[in-house]
């Protein structure tokens, strides 16, 4: 038999093979779907927030397993495997996770982009916080735009992310060219005039990080890639030039491990944080064995993807801690998730991350807490811990008895989920800022760990997060989100030097009316330049703030629908996570959110001054 005759033999195997597996796939996502889904989704009453049938089919199916493990059908999800959940995934959206949709030729780019300079990097806006130290400031040289230009801000284009029903990966500006990732799996880089695609990658699950740009050593030349992480908690490099996949690496094996925070690149390195969303849900479910993940930061070389160092955020391992009333193990001490980017001090070489509540006792010193990690090592220097002892987790009463998977007394769920911000005084010294929330900000000293300042932006909330502040030469501003309390949202700022307060404006007038699902929460990061600040918000809206007295420059209504570039139909929502970024004289913003809290969304936009 000829090699040729062979090869095509075994072709033909395993394209049968593929199909028999496909069709096993879809026989079993719809038992699933049958059993467990279809009293409320096959044919949901008039008056039911459930989607049917027709409208889950629109989804990607990594959208849809998003929702199952840590979205807002996590409780639903928690009944079947996570086999079922991928099956049903699979069935409900004709393909299975990690599978990409067919590639759109609608709004391609037909020139081909220059080439991406070192000076690139620096010179737009890349990562989370436009540098090292998160400061989420953009000066004019690098923005294009002051104060004085937003009132004339108009929308240039619009892109949809389709089969998602949230867009909260923050985008990247580099080179004329924006980066930008959605939960659906996929990466796209746009022209960042025209918003046309130049490529397009499709990743293993859905994204939540920003993007970060960094150098890239591959086939012996010198290059520059994409760094990111998934909601599988595995990390990419793509580079940069094509969408090429350059390595992927599992930072974590844990079922529940996720990617919320944004890698950060210095210096030949990739620094990825890691947190355990699902699981949080599941602790006061008696069939659960409560509970086992980490949070952790891995240090990876940027060339290879190689781990260098992982440090967790619990030094402790869990170990079994005796059996729930229903004879199901349990674990601790967990917890500890870092939700947000770390942020880098060069200077004294160190990282700085932020961490969550425990999940099981005991409880350690190291959650709700800013650490300080040695950059060469992950070793921890020092701890700042303003809230011991919060043991939450999802389902549990405030008092359980000691046979459960839940704390004796419940603790109130008061995370860190911002980056901390490496601000400077007028007169030069440095400080570490973080907001909680359980809306206290701190300012430390980067040496020590301990507190220089600190300020009450408001009552806080165990629901909703603090996603990020902003810091100018003078001024730090701090939205406020509080979901739970009774007058979420408006803004601050304060005095960096002091932590005095400046100004404080209430929440405007909610965009979204009486819709369900509507706030007026301000959770999402905030952004500064010369004489402003920008704040996306629950409502939709997105405002503008005059740095001297909090006076409203300017806003937009993203609650309705956009015509976009790339045909795909996407209209606007809920705004938090992620914050507005500004480079080359344009604002960019995705709307859209939606899990326990928000308003769905699948859109980016971009505005530049007319």
């Amino acid at each position: 038999m000829s090699h040729l005759l062979v090869r095509i033999l075994i072709t033909m195997l395993l394209v049968s093979a593929a199909a028999v597996s496909a069709s096993a796939q879809t026989a079993d996502g719809a038992a699933v779907f049958d059993r467990a889904c279809a009293s409320c989704h096959a044919q949901p009453a008039a008056d039911s927030r459930a989607p049917n049938r027709d409208v889950l089919g629109q989804l990607a199916p990594e959208s849809i397993l998003t929702a199952l493990t840590v979205g807002n059908m996590f409780r639903q999800g928690a009944e079947i495997t996570d086999a079922e959940r991928r099956a049903v995934a699979a069935f409900l959206a004709g393909r299975p996770v990690g599978a990409p949709a067919p590639p759109s030729t609608v709004g391609r780019c037909t020139a081909t982009p220059p080439p991406l300079r070192a000076v690139d990097l620096a010179a737009g806006w890349n990562g989370w916080g436009a540098g090292p130290g998160n400061l989420r400031y953009q000066p004019a040289d690098r923005g294009g735009l002051t104060a004085a230009d937003l009132p004339r801000l108009t929308l240039k284009w619009a892109v949809g992310f389709p089969g998602a029903n949230s867009a909260r990966s923050q985008p990247a500006v580099v080179g004329g060219r924006v980066f930008v990732a959605s939960e659906n799996g996929d990466v796209l880089a746009l022209d960042a005039r025209t918003g046309c695609t130049y490529w397009s990658y499709h990743a293993q699950a859905g994204i939540r990080t920003a993007i970060a740009v960094g150098p890239q050593a591959a086939g012996g030349a010198t290059g520059f890639a994409l760094y990111f992480a998934d909601g599988g908690a595995t990390a990419y490099a793509l580079d940069a030039a094509s969408g090429r996949e350059l390595w992927t690496r599992k930072v974590d094996d844990h079922p529940y491990a996720r990617a919320t925070g944004a890698p950060a690149v210095h210096d030949g390195r990739v620094y990825v944080p890691t947190a355990g969303v699902g699981e949080e849900g599941q602790g006061g479910r008696v069939q659960y064995e409560c509970c086992t993940f980490r949070g952790s930061l891995s240090a990876l070389d940027a060339a290879t993807g190689r781990v260098v160092w992982k440090s967790y955020t619990i030094a402790e391992a869990p170990s079994p801690r005796g059996r729930n009333s229903a004879g199901v193990q349990r674990w601790g001490p967990s917890g500890g998730a870092i939700w947000a980017a770390p942020t880098i001090d060069p200077a004294r070489g160190a990282i700085y991350v932020t961490t969550g509540n425990n999940y099981s006792p005991p409880a350690v010193g190291t959650t709700d807490a800013v650490l300080a990690l040695d950059l060469a090592t992950g070793r921890v220097r020092w701890t700042f811990q303003p809230t011991p002892n919060d043991v939450f987790v999802g389902g549990c009463k405030q008092e359980n008895p000691a046979d459960s998977n839940c704390p004796a007394a419940l603790g109130p769920d008061l995370d860190f989920s911002m980056s901390p911000v490496l601000a400077k005084t007028t007169a030069g010294r440095d400080l570490v800022i973080v907001q909680q929330k359980s809306g206290m900000a701190y300012a430390l000293d980067p040496e020590r760990g301990s507190l220089v300042w600190q300020y009450r932006t408001s009552p806080g909330s165990g629901l909703g997060g603090q996603w990020g502040a902003a810091a100018d030469d003078r001024l730090v501003y701090f939205g406020v989100n509080g979901t739970l309390s009774m007058n979420p949202g408006g803004m601050r700022a304060v005095r960096i030097d002091t932590g005095e307060e400046v100004w404080s404006m209430p929440p405007p007038e909610r965009l979204c009316g009486t819709a369900r699902g509507c706030s007026a929460a301000q959770g999402a990061a905030v952004t500064a330049i010369p004489g402003a600040v920008i704040s996306g918000s629950m409502d939709g809206g997105l405002r503008a703030y005059a740095a001297a007295d909090g006076k409203i420059l300017w806003q937009f209504d993203t609650n309705r629908e956009f015509a976009t570039v790339n045909g795909v139909r996407a209209n606007g929502g809920a705004i938090d996570g992620p914050g507005p970024i500004v480079a080359g004289g344009m604002v960019y913003a995705t709307s859209g959110y939606i899990s326990l809290i928000g308003r769905p969304g699948n859109v980016l936009l971009a505005f530049g001054v007319d």
